[in-house]
Formats: structure tokens, C-alpha cells, sequence
């Protein structure tokens, strides 16, 4: 029986607008039906001054500047997953561009584990209800004529989804250019053999499936890239790549995460986007965050 992950939903090629933002190494991108308007933001950033306390909105407004010079509609604003390096613009370009905003169901799952490491109270709902739609694996959506499939990848995070949207796949953490290899899975709710399984999945994607990233950092120097395709990434990536086993990239994985520093950026990102983008506000209302002390 066929692999529904290898049938392409769509021979639709959606036009595909990247941004890069260098402070946090994410790229966002403006994905457009070729037939009509729609499109979908995924992705997006805020800006943050972290040691000033300051958030400013220089990258989601070169998304809004775009999307006005061009006439686009915006149907949809995607989350790959809860990032832990940048903070969300879902709702400022909610309020000024229209949009539904999507994640994975297993956000609940996400909420939970950090709602206790950050010790919030009760006011803060668990369930999702922050979002506009939670994505089960397998479900479909529209962006104008297109069609777009969600895949559960988790591994990085519980609550990582790929969106495949015609010939493309938005693929967040999970995998990094060839030369990047694969997403750490030393987050709390992160695990590597998981995160093996989700990019074998990617993996079985049509070979011509042009992959785009959600970060890139260069390796050795080099200019910064976020398109390849599945046939690059089943012969060239560094982790996954020539036919690495399930036991020697959880080896793999699990000894270079014991390496890496936490990202910068971890404790207000998380606390961000766990409630879709908006910011957490104290008992007088108050924009605030938190800094629990040993927690992670």
C-alpha cells in the first residue's frame, strides 16, 4: 500500500517569499497561491532587546509592508512549533493583516510542561484556546486554491508540525540544510529517537519537494540558505543523510546536545509563545516575565 506522506496532496507550486532575520537566525516566509491573493505567513518574529527589556516590531513590519505592496490576503499565520529562540509576531500582524493562527494540538502538551516550570496560575489555560486552530496530523486547509497538509514531527518539541503546501514543506526545526543536519531534542518534551522518526517521514516526501527551513546559521562561513529538497537532504545532510541508523543518530544526537547552550532567548520566547504570541502581563496588567531560577 502506498506511503501517504510520498503522494503530493497538489502539483500546485506555491510562490515562496523568504525573510531572514540575523539577530535570531530565523527565516519567515510569506507562502502565496499562484491562483489568487491568499497566502500564509509562517513563522514570524518579534523583536527583542532582551538586556533593555525592549520589543520592537522591525521584522513582522517588513512582512506587512510586503504583503500591502502586493495585495495579498492573509489566511493563515503558522507556528511550526514553540520556538525557544525568538519571540512570535502571530498576533501583531493578526490585528493588522487578518488571519487565523495554527499550531499542533500537542501544544497542550507544551503548555503543561512549561506552565509548571514557570510556575503559572490558574488563569493560564492549558488547552489551546489561545490559538485559532490546532492541527491533528493529517488535517487539511486551504490557502486559497492550495492545499496544505499538517504532519506531527515531534522530537525537537511535542508540538513540532511540518506543512506540506503543494510542491513545498515548511519543516521548522526538524531538519537543517545538509550542511546544518538536524534540530536538538534536549528541550523538556524533546526526544531524539522521535525526532529520527519525524525526519524519516520528511524524508519519504517526494524527492523533488522543495524543503524550506526555519533557521540557518552559516556553517563554516558560508552565505546564509534556507531551500533544498528532499533528494539533497536523503544524500547529503551530515546527521541523517547516506542512511544513518535510529541508534547511531540518537547516539549522535543525544551526545551533541549534552554540548550545547541554551539559547539566549529560551526563557521570554517560551513564556511568548506558549500563549501565541502575546505577551504575559502581571496583576496590574503589566507587560512581565519571568525567570525561574534552576528550572530548565
Amino acid at each position: 500500500m502506498p506511503n501517504p506522506d510520498s503522494q503530493p496532496i497538489s502539483l500546485a507550486a506555491p510562490v515562496v517569499e523568504a525573510f531572514f532575520d540575523p539577530a535570531t537566525h530565523t527565516i519567515s516566509y510569506i507562502v502565496k497561491d499562484p491562483a489568487s491573493d491568499a497566502c500564509a505567513l509562517i513563522d514570524t518574529v518579534m523583536d527583542l532587546d532582551y538586556a533593555a527589556g525592549r520589543i520592537t516590531s522591525d521584522s513582522a513590519d517588513r512582512l506587512i509592508e510586503r504583503v500591502r505592496d502586493i495585495g495579498l490576503h492573509v489566511t493563515w499565520i503558522l507556528e511550526t512549533h514553540v520556538h525557544a529562540d525568538h519571540l512570535s509576531a502571530a498576533p501583531y500582524l493578526q490585528e493588522r493583516l487578518g488571519g487565523k493562527i495554527g499550531i499542533g494540538a500537542e501544544i497542550t502538551t507544551v503548555q503543561e510542561t512549561f506552565g509548571k516550570i514557570f510556575n503559572e496560575g490558574t488563569e493560564f489555560q492549558r488547552d489551546g484556546s489561545q490559538f485559532d486552530a490546532l492541527f491533528q496530523d493529517g488535517d487539511r486547509f486551504k490557502i486559497g486554491g492550495l492545499t496544505a497538509r499538517a504532519l506531527h514531527t515531534p522530537g525537537h518539541t511535542p508540538a513540532c508540525m511540518a506543512y506540506v503546501i503543494g510542491d513545498a514543506a515548511f519543516v521548522g526545526d526538524t531538519l537543517f540544510m545538509p550542511d546544518g543536519g538536524s534540530a536538538r531534542a534536549d528541550f523538556p518534551g524533546g526526544d531524539a529517537g522521535q525526532l529520527y522518526d519525524s525526519i524519516q517521514r520528511l524524508l519519504a516526501l517526494p524527492d523533488e519537494t522543495r524543503l524550506f527551513m526555519c533557521h540557518d546559521y552559516g556553517p563554516n562561513g558560508r552565505a546564509i540558505q534556507w531551500e533544498t529538497t528532499v533528494a539533497q537532504e536523503k544524500s547529503d545532510n551530515i546527521h541523517v543523510g547516506g542512511g544513518t541508523t535510529r541508534e547511531d543518530f540518537i547516539r549522535f544526537r543525544n551526545e551533541r546536545d549534552a554540548q550545547l547552550k541554551v539559547p539566549n532567548l529560551i526563557l521570554p520566547s517560551l513564556q511568548v509563545n506558549i500563549r501565541a504570541g502575546k505577551i504575559p502581563r502581571d496583576e496590574d496588567g503589566r507587560p512581565m516575565m519571568k525567570v525561574p531560577v534552576n528550572g530548565l
